[in-house]
Parts: C-alpha cells; sequence; structure tokens
C-alpha cells in the first residue's frame, strides 16, 4: 500500500495551500499574458521548491525526490505551465550541472539555480531529431587557437530558454563521429539566438523557444561531463525527467477529476444532479481508479529512485499511464462541463489544452512503450 510519510504529509500540506493562494488567483491573467511569470517563479523560490534535492552545501535542502514529485504535482494542480517551469527548472536546468558538472562548474551555476534565482534550460531535441536523441546534428568543433569550442547548429521545444532570469542553455552536439557532448552555453553568448516564443496550444504561462547556435564560442572549460558522455548523461536525466512528468500528468487527472465530480453534483438536468447518471458516473469511477494507479506508478518510481534503485522501468510506466490518464480526464470533465467546459475561462478548457503534451515532451508515449518493452527483454528495434 503506497503511504506517505508524517513529512511528505505535511510538506503537501504547505504546498497545496501556497498553490492555491498565491499562485491560482493569478493563472488566468498569467495564461493570458502569454509569457512566463517571474513573480510565479519569485514566489516558488521563495518557498524553496527549486532546492528541494539539492545538497544544503549548494542552498538546497536535501531533500528527497518524492518531495519534489509532490510540489510538481500540487503545482500542476493548480497550474500546468508552472508546474512545467518548476520541474525543468529543478530536472533539466539545475540537474545536468549538479549531476555532472566539475566543482568549478557547480559553484558558478548552482547556488542561482537551487536558489531559483535564475533558471537553466536543457537543449537535446532537435528539429529533425524529435524523440531520436542520437540522431543530433548540432556539430562542436574545438578551436586549437582560441582554446574554444565553436557549436553550430539548432535546438527546438526548450523550456526556460528564454526568460529574463534564464542563466545558462545546456546543449548537446557532436564532436566526433557518433560522439555526442554536452556544453553549458551561458545566456547572451554571442552566436546563441533565442528565437522568438512559439504561439502553444497549451501551457501558455510556460516559456518556449527554438535555439539556433552559430558560431558560438564557449570556453574549453565549459564542457559539461567527459567528451562523448553527452548522449548518455542526458538520458539518465530524462530518467529522473519522466518521474516529474507523471507528477505533473497525476496534478492535471486529479484537479480534472476533483473538477469534473464537483460538477457533476452541482449542476442539475431532468429533476436533478446529473451525477446520478451512470453515463457521467460510471465514467468518473474509471478515472478515479485511473487516478489513483497514476498516484502508485509515479510513487514508486519516486521511492525507487531515492533508494537507489533500479528505476528506468518504472519510470516509463509511471509516464506512459499517467499521461494517459491526463489526456481522458481531461476529455471525461470536458465532457461533463458540456457547453461550459468549452468556454476558455473554464478550468477544464485549460486542462484540456495543456495534457496533450504531456504524451509528447520528455519521451513520447510510443518511446515509453519502446523503453518497457526492451524492459522485458523483447528484441524491438
Amino acid at each position: 500500500m503506497l503511504q506517505f510519510s508524517d513529512e511528505h504529509e505535511a510538506f503537501r500540506t504547505v504546498v497545496r495551500d501556497f498553490a492555491r493562494r498565491e499562485l491560482a488567483p493569478h493563472v488566468d491573467r498569467w495564461e493570458a499574458r502569454g509569457e512566463l511569470p517571474i513573480e510565479a517563479v519569485e514566489a516558488m523560490a521563495g518557498l524553496g521548491l527549486f532546492g528541494l534535492v539539492f545538497p544544503e552545501e549548494w542552498g538546497g535542502a536535501g531533500g528527497d525526490f518524492t518531495s519534489l514529485c509532490i510540489a510538481i504535482e500540487e503545482i500542476g494542480r493548480v497550474n500546468q505551465s508552472l508546474g512545467i517551469t518548476l520541474s525543468a527548472g529543478v530536472g533539466l536546468g539545475a540537474n545536468p550541472v549538479h549531476s555532472f558538472g566539475t566543482d568549478e562548474q557547480k559553484a558558478r551555476w548552482l547556488p542561482d539555480l537551487v536558489a531559483g534565482r535564475r533558471l537553466g534550460a536543457f537543449g537535446l531535441t532537435e528539429p529533425d531529431a524529435g524523440s531520436d536523441a542520437g540522431g543530433t546534428r548540432t556539430r562542436a568543433r574545438f578551436d586549437d587557437d582560441t582554446d574554444e569550442w565553436v557549436l553550430d547548429g539548432s535546438k527546438a521545444f526548450i523550456t526556460n530558454a528564454g526568460t529574463p532570469i534564464t542563466s545558462l542553455v545546456t546543449v548537446t552536439a557532436l564532436t566526433g563521429t557518433g560522439e555526442i557532448s554536452s556544453f553549458l552555453v551561458p545566456a547572451g553568448t554571442p552566436g546563441m539566438v533565442i528565437e522568438p516564443a512559439y504561439r502553444k496550444l497549451g501551457w501558455h504561462a510556460s516559456d518556449t523557444h527554438g535555439i539556433t547556435l552559430v558560431d558560438c564560442r564557449v570556453p574549453a572549460a565549459n564542457m559539461l561531463g567527459a567528451q562523448g558522455s553527452g548522449l548518455r548523461n542526458f538520458l539518465a536525466i530524462l530518467d529522473d525527467g519522466r518521474i516529474a512528468i507523471s507528477a505533473l500528468a497525476l496534478g492535471c487527472a486529479q484537479a480534472c477529476l476533483q473538477l469534473a465530480v464537483e460538477h457533476a453534483k452541482e449542476r442539475h438536468a431532468f429533476g436533478g444532479p446529473i451525477g446520478r447518471f451512470q453515463g457521467i458516473a460510471f465514467q468518473l469511477a474509471d478515472l478515479a481508479v485511473a487516478v489513483e494507479n497514476s498516484r502508485h506508478l509515479t510513487y514508486t518510481a519516486a521511492w525507487l529512485k531515492d533508494h537507489g534503485k533500479p528505476f528506468r522501468q518504472a519510470a516509463s510506466m509511471a509516464k506512459l499511464y499517467s499521461t494517459e490518464t491526463a489526456v481522458d480526464a481531461t476529455r471525461v470533465a470536458t465532457q461533463v462541463f458540456g457547453g461550459a467546459g468549452f468556454i476558455e475561462d473554464s478550468p477544464v478548457a485549460r486542462f484540456y489544452r495543456d495534457a496533450k503534451i504531456l504524451e509528447i515532451g520528455e519521451g513520447t508515449s510510443e518511446i515509453q512503450r519502446l523503453v518497457i518493452a526492451r524492459g522485458l527483454g523483447l528484441p524491438v528495434g
């Protein structure tokens, strides 16, 4: 049986109250503005959410991954854009530096990233590669005269890449035939062009840009990890991120279930609440089961990670199931709300738009099935 410690339950209460009090009243305005609200990042940083899993020596709380998932779930119940901002800021911004950086790199970048004063971005995806992370075309050549790496290429769909508080983008590039390495590129580096923000279906208050690298020079000391280790290291980062996305999806599904149940009790038609009809009640019952399953898968994967046990298979299972549950939850909730669910003023309409990307980002559902099948020992290609 899934059980949380008293500390985890107390922390959940704190984050839930914070999200409802400090974030929820402003969500509609932030979403309409169509850009990341820095004031929301500052509020989450003030609660210490960006430093939950990092050691105290870098200003973190030294907490476990389960606590981060709780925070992402609760923020995601209020707003998915802010949930992904937190998830990416920790998992894709600071974590690569913490996991693979030198002492000098950590000292330079981690204090601000852990405190939430700055955000980092993770430049892996490319326009022509997508799920094929090994299909990187961005190249890095070494200039012996200047002791610099020169980057040329492009990245796509990069979260937190163009905010006013972005401090660095970690990018992958070919340093030889079949050899992928990663580099820390400080924001504002000449040759790194942050393209205009995407006009997205959902996640309107999340920052997402494409990046073009043209003769972009970084010092040799900015290589992150050993030469040729970039792909392997980034795939390990994605394993963590899949659990976090599962938590974000769980927040979406739980919010939709709660909204739909409340509406089914309050909305009257044909002489009584619509929740008395089996056509609605049974859909919500099935959704409640799926949400509970998502919770178990998510936090089982987090527990495995926290206890140093293999978790790649569990992470893919959680990500696959929870994200597809979230998409189903938004469809059911919108149907329960009827015409009111089709109006932008309705939270379920926003969740409906936000949910689809959950099945795509950090590895598509198809990639998760591939990982799971390989974990079963099947010879899938």
